[in-house]
């Protein structure tokens, strides 16, 4: 089980995008995740006339490594570390160090 998957609302903790708030899109196999609204970056398309595509610069964005994020805490509205815990029906969950909260309630 991953600290950090597809779907988690993070928070940037070091770097230009410092602070910042977003959900994961998708995680790449190198230890990085592409974050909606950080680490923004432009990027220069062809245009493609047989399949209608317009060229131009457009603005996506570009994979953060993990160790700059952290999961947010909706209930202390801060970045969080995260802990594992193994419920009474044998269901490993990721819970929150600072209140105990569980993340994965599904």
């Amino acid at each position: 089980m991953q600290r950090i998957i597809k779907g988690d609302d993070v928070i940037v903790i070091s770097g230009r995008y410092k602070g910042k708030r977003g959900q994961v899109l998708r995680l790449t196999g190198d230890g990085r995740a592409y974050v909606n609204d950080v680490n923004l970056v432009k990027k220069h398309k062809k245009g493609n006339p047989d399949k209608r595509e317009k060229g131009g610069i457009v603005q996506q964005e570009a994979p953060i490594h993990l160790s700059n994020l952290a999961l947010y805490n909706p209930t202390t509205k801060k970045a969080d570390r995260i802990g594992y815990r193994t419920l009474e029906d044998g269901k490993k969950v990721r819970f929150f160090k600072s209140n105990q909260e569980v993340v994965d309630i599904s």
